[in-house]
């Protein structure tokens, strides 16, 4: 049977069952499960242990399945542990296991402790878990969360008799400690007994735990993307910051944004091409955490900005395996710091105000008509706004083309003059009807003033 982790403590009270299987990636919230039923065992006179740790697909089965049998001369009772430390017992493991399952059925001598790491659903579903799951308890033990941490936080200080202060400033407090042990359970249960013993019990003010708790996050790579997707700007920050410091590969973080925006921008070309949002998402194999946060913010992604964030993420993986690109920072993490931003504050986002409301049309028309003199895909970007523009925006951005291509020529020649020794271009002084051939192919695709005025 299946038992969860708060539950524990009143199942040992009732009495021990003769086999237990703890998985979990959680070292710690494993050792300390796996400490309360030894201790409950070794109250009711189990006091023999035996530790049996598989390694290789050509472990010996026969010693651990002996040792379920056999008691020592001195002892009445054993604990009999098998450690499996990659989880994948094999062929004959997965017998072993099933024997040992159906013999710890009545006996009272003997109690087996399984311990996993943690299993997927494809392990779940095995023949030798589920005679370990029928046969005993198991229990999962799950990480902590970043949002439950301030709590688990809390509830350890109190174990302690310590408590932070009330109010916004303990609220504080516990956020400050919780960004400091992140991803590291083993280094907050360390950091937590380092003030019990600094400190007297009591409250713990901010100034005491800020100069005693030290910085040793952890932060999963897989857990950045639900980080951008969540929008949190500052904790994206953080984290690609831990990441590159802990030597992480640039190309594993570049994977995990990349497959977030493919996913995004198949999922927009489902719901594009009349799909439902959970029937596409469910496409795409998206589920769990990652589906609340899509359903958040599909709504403000539009398909412009779903292929630019495309684009550069196809940029961001030429730069992460030493390719250099225009417009782009030649260091691998910075490409990648500017691509997780660019997701986490979709356009729309922070943006500063309009200086005033009369130039709200003036202001768009000259964007559209700078974009229509650029390349490339700032081209496609024009030509996205262009068609959803009304019959006025299309004449005014029509009329600020020749006064746009001179503004983008000062521009240029300013930053050639900052930036390089170079002599700067000459201005562009042609008119918009004796421009360059492609500027020409450009001007077809869009409508005339007279032909878009209502």
């Amino acid at each position: 049977m299946q038992l969860a982790p708060a539950q524990l403590t009143q199942h040992l009270q009732r009495g021990l069952r003769p086999l237990y299987t703890l998985h979990g990636d959680e070292p710690l919230l494993v050792q300390e499960t796996a400490d309360a039923i030894r201790a409950a065992a070794r109250e009711q006179g189990y006091t023999e242990r035996t530790v049996h740790t598989v390694a290789g697909a050509h472990f010996d089965w026969s010693g651990v399945l002996a040792a379920g049998g056999s008691l020592s001369l001195f002892a009445d009772k054993q604990i009999v542990e098998v450690r499996i430390p990659s989880g994948k017992p094999g062929k004959d493991g997965s017998t072993a296991l099933q024997q040992l399952a159906e013999s710890t059925v009545g006996n009272d001598s003997t109690l087996t402790l399984v311990l996993l790491p943690k299993v997927d659903f494809a392990t779940k579903k095995s023949a030798w878990f589920a005679a370990l799951e029928g046969s005993g308890v198991a229990i999962e033990l799950q990480p902590v969360e970043r949002n439950a941490l301030p709590q688990w936080i809390a509830q350890r200080l109190a174990r302690r008799d310590q408590r932070v202060v009330a109010g916004e400033e303990g609220q504080r407090t516990l956020q400050f400690f919780a960004d400091r042990v992140e991803g590291n359970l083993l280094a907050a249960h360390r950091e937590i007994q380092k003030l019990a013993l600094l400190y007297p019990a009591g409250e713990l003010a901010f100034a005491q735990v800020e100069s005693a708790v030290l910085n040793v996050a952890r932060y999963d790579v897989f857990k950045l993307s639900e980080a951008v997707l969540a929008g949190r700007a500052a904790r994206v920050q953080r984290m690609l910051d831990g990441l590159q410091a802990e030597g992480e590969a640039e190309v594993l973080v570049h994977y995990t944004l990349a497959e977030d925006i493919r996913a995004l921008k198949r999922v927009k070309d489902a719901m594009a091409a009349g799909r439902p949002l959970p029937m596409a998402l469910r496409e795409q194999r998206v589920w769990g955490v990652k589906e609340k946060l899509f359903e958040r913010v599909l709504p403000r992604l539009t398909t412009t900005t779903l292929d630019n964030l495309l684009h550069g993420a196809h940029v961001v993986d030429g730069i992460v395996k030493g390719l250099k690109s225009p417009g782009w920072p030649t260091s691998g993490w910075q490409a990648l710091h500017r691509l997780a931003m660019e997701l986490c504050r979709p356009p729309g986002r922070g943006r500063a105000p309009r200086r005033a409301r009369g130039d709200n049309r003036g202001m768009n028309a000259l964007n559209i008509a700078e974009l229509m003199h650029s390349p490339g895909l700032q081209a496609r970007e024009a030509s996205a706004r262009m068609a959803s523009a009304t019959a006025a925006e299309k004449a005014a951005a029509l009329r600020h083309r020749p006064r746009c291509c001179a503004a983008v020529s000062r521009a240029c020649r300013r930053t050639t003059r900052r930036t390089s020794n170079a002599p700067p271009p000459p201005a562009c002084r042609r008119p918009w009807s004796t421009a360059c051939a492609s500027r020409r192919r450009s001007s077809r695709r869009w409508p005339s003033a007279a032909s878009s005025s209502p």
